[in-house]
């Protein structure tokens, strides 16, 4: 089975994470290159690391 690139509309299948438009198939999750490229700089950045609390178990001066 193939995937149909060609140049007529691509069919719709959700909503695109960044900007909240329809996505395209050919660009799954989002509705573009642009947005996935966004997204991917976000990653990069940083912007979607999970923020970590150390406690004191955790301290390295305690062993």
């Amino acid at each position: 089975m193939t995937e149909d690139v060609g140049e007529g509309p691509s069919p719709v299948v959700g909503r695109c994470p960044t900007c909240g438009k329809p996505a395209r198939h050919a660009t799954r999750p989002f509705c573009s290159s642009r947005c996935r490229d966004v997204d991917l700089s976000r990653w990069l950045k940083g912007h979607y690391a999970v923020p970590v609390v150390e406690t004191e178990a955790d301290d390295p001066d305690d062993r």
